[in-house]
């Protein structure tokens, strides 16, 4: 789905996807968009940042609430404030306008692959309080399910890979999106502090995702605590 007010540039979209055999549907307000999203599934959602009726921000946010559907926000905003503040809302990837289908295309490509909608790993793997479903794209902590958009299902899925290793940011944008996703460090932090208010039970002492200052993150699976 494309969410946008610019009826060329909805067009455009529409007719580039088509020819790369997506199939597309195209509305120009958040509330249009919200209500279609009801009706049917979507597999993605392009989405301006700016719209007539609501930010895509809220959007964005109304979307996560139904559910974890890839987001990809256009917008004219270049500031890498502003992109860190969409990501923290939960969108997956950006696109700054001006841009070439091709790129957008790229991307969406991209999402949609992290998201599982191509072929990926179907097996279980269960560490510490953690229990990682990559076939139904589900996390599990101590047995509660965890809402995570498709990035933070990536990133943690990839962590839980390798616990107690040393990860830099530019080693994990690189690890989980290639060279597809513009590249800054913040882009980690904001995924990172969003996993934390869903996993960690004191954000003031993360025990799960840690720190390690002047190089990146890891994940730590604190010993289990023998039962009396």
């Amino acid at each position: 789905m494309v969410v946008d007010d610019e009826l060329k540039l909805r067009e455009l979209l529409r007719e580039y996807f088509q020819q790369a055999g997506f199939s597309i549907r195209t509305v120009a307000t958040g509330e249009a968009a919200l209500a279609d999203l009801d009706r049917a599934p979507v597999d993605l959602v392009i989405l301006d940042w700016m719209l007539p009726d609501m930010e895509g921000l809220e959007v964005t946010r109304r979307i996560r609430q139904r559910g974890k559907i890839p987001i990809i926000m256009l917008t004219a905003r270049a500031e890498e404030a502003d992109r860190v503040v969409g990501l923290e809302m939960g969108a997956d990837d950006y696109v700054v306008k001006p841009f070439s289908p091709r790129e957008l295309l790229a991307r969406v490509k991209a999402v949609l692959r992290r998201a599982g909608e191509e072929d990926g790993p179907s097996a279980k793997l269960k560490i510490g309080p953690f229990l990682l479903d990559e076939a139904a794209r589900e996390l599990y902590l101590d047995g509660r399910l965890l809402e995570l958009t498709a990035m933070e299902f990536n990133l943690i899925a990839y962590l839980l890979h390798h616990p107690r290793r040393v990860f830099s940011r530019i080693e994990l944008l690189r690890a989980l999106a290639g060279n597809s996703y513009a590249v800054f460090p913040r882009t980690i932090d904001a995924h990172i502090k969003k996993l934390r208010q869903k996993l960690e039970p004191d954000l003031k002492h993360p025990r799960y995702l840690i720190t390690v200052h002047s190089v990146g993150y890891k994940l730590v699976i604190p010993p289990e605590t023998p039962s009396s």
